[in-house]
């Protein structure tokens, strides 16, 4: 309705301005025409009585005093032109200083000796105003051309400026009362229907599957209402029952998932710890010279895979306690560069392209995501490599902080890049690989993405992309 009100109004000025326009227009057209008639019957009048021969030349001393008599009579500069645009005769004063009058463009002349009314208007337009020129030819009684009347035409729309103004005023405040009634009748109308469609709105904006949803108890007045509250309890219903289902199928996967990573993770040190009971059983001799340096050797290595295995549990041990988040707001910046400052290698370098970054984060996660990728970086280098550089670089990118990890390490294999945040993978001689499955989890909680780019013998990138979050 508000929207009807405000085109109508909108239209109806425009029409009304482009009325006024024309109507000004075809005004000021008309009264040239009628002044120029009327000009042009004391014109043959004179030429009529007048004792000089009518003849181009004498066009001059005829009107030596009568055009000023004319110019006064109708309000209109006059201007005696002779048959090659030169003029003759002016109704305008002049002094003896001022420089001649120019002649008349010949394209003017043309188009007035071609017409059929044997007539051209001139329209120019000066200092914002449109001034008309009207050119026509002075003929004797027998319609010889004598010379050409020229008639300067100021258009004054000062009158239906004022007239426009005062009209599109009143149509202003037509419309804003218009407009205030309309928005009082929409506001209680949107009070009285949409009283019900709030409480249906702050039931849906609580609505989660990770907690108890209440029901509406509400009767509407209106049918459509009531069905809408119906379908949300409905709705309610459903969602809690598979938020059951889906809790228990995630803890029943998440204990899958696990069996399978601790199996894995302790093969791998039994492997070795079998092959040196195996060979210490094949090549035991108890008078070997060399016997308590051997046991020895084969207790460290025995001692090396149990504290493998320990670490295992250690780890899982943290991956399955891993804390809550504890968002808040903070300098995503001043982090990172604190976050930096535990790292003493002189290859390691931070750029931040903000000062500050503001989110609502976990501050201790944050630092794990950063710390895991720097470590990760450091490993990459083989012990032989000289030329090391790692640079943490962080940005922000429309609603999302970027933060990139790059070095120049041995790289990653193209075929292990979709295993890499696997819990169970690592490409490292030591280590779980459980460090980038952990932070990909923490990133993924927070709705943002990791990725990857590398090149085998050239370095990786890792791109973190997190979500600012003011709220």
């Amino acid at each position: 309705m508000i929207v009807m009100i405000i085109v109508a109004s909108v239209l109806l000025a425009s029409i009304s301005i482009f009325q006024f326009k024309n109507k000004a227009k075809q005004y000021h057209q008309e009264r040239l025409e009628y002044k120029e008639g009327a000009i042009k019957e004391n014109i043959n009048y004179v030429l009529t009585n007048t004792t000089y021969p009518l003849t181009p030349n004498n066009l001059a001393l005829i009107f030596k005093d009568k055009i000023h008599e004319l110019s006064d009579i109708h309000n209109l500069e006059i201007n005696i032109y002779d048959l090659d645009g030169h003029l003759l005769k002016s109704s305008k004063s002049r002094f003896s200083i001022d420089a001649a009058a120019p002649p008349i463009p010949k394209y003017i002349l043309k188009l007035v000796q071609s017409s059929i009314e044997k007539r051209y208007v001139d329209i120019k337009n000066s200092d914002g105003k449109k001034n008309r020129s009207s050119y026509s030819l002075i003929k004797d009684d027998k319609f010889k051309p004598l010379g050409i009347l020229n008639l300067p035409y100021v258009e004054d729309d000062s009158y239906y400026q004022t007239e426009l103004k005062n009209f599109l005023i009143g149509l202003a405040q037509v419309y804003s009362f218009m407009l205030l009634v309309a928005f009082a009748v929409a506001y209680f109308l949107s009070s009285y229907i949409t009283k019900s469609l709030k409480t249906i709105s702050d039931k849906l904006s609580e609505t989660s599957l990770n907690q108890k949803n209440e029901k509406i108890v509400l009767e509407a007045s209106s049918k459509e209402i009531n069905l809408l509250i119906n379908a949300y309890n409905a709705m309610v219903d459903e969602l809690e029952e598979s938020a059951l289902k889906l809790a228990q199928s995630e803890r029943e996967e998440a204990w899958q998932e696990m069996a399978k990573q601790v199996a894995h993770e302790i093969k791998n040190p039994l492997t070795p710890m079998r092959l040196t009971v195996q060979s210490f059983q094949r090549k035991f001799d108890p008078n070997d010279p060399n016997l308590k340096q051997k046991i020895n050797d084969y207790s460290e290595t025995l001692i090396q895979q149990i504290d493998t295995m320990s670490s295992v549990a250690s780890a899982f041990s943290n991956f399955a306690s891993m804390p809550a988040q504890q968002d808040e707001t903070l300098n995503v910046v001043e982090v990172v560069e604190l976050t930096m400052e535990i790292f003493n290698e002189d290859y390691i370098h931070f750029k931040a392209e903000e000062k500050e970054i503001i989110s609502k984060i976990d501050r201790t996660q944050l630092i794990r995501i950063i710390t895991n990728l720097v470590k990760n970086a450091i490993q990459a280098f083989p012990e032989n490599q000289e030329n090391k550089a790692v640079c943490v670089n962080i940005k922000k990118v429309f609603d999302n902080v970027i933060i990139t990890v790059a070095d120049n390490g041995i790289g990653i294999a193209a075929a292990d890049f979709n295993r890499i945040f696997e819990p169970k993978f690592t490409t490292k001689s030591s280590g779980m690989g459980l460090g980038l499955g952990i932070i990909k989890n923490i990133i993924e909680n927070y709705k943002g993405t990791i990725n990857l780019e590398s090149q085998k013998g050239k370095g990786t990138t890792f791109t973190v992309s997190l979500p600012i979050t003011n709220k």
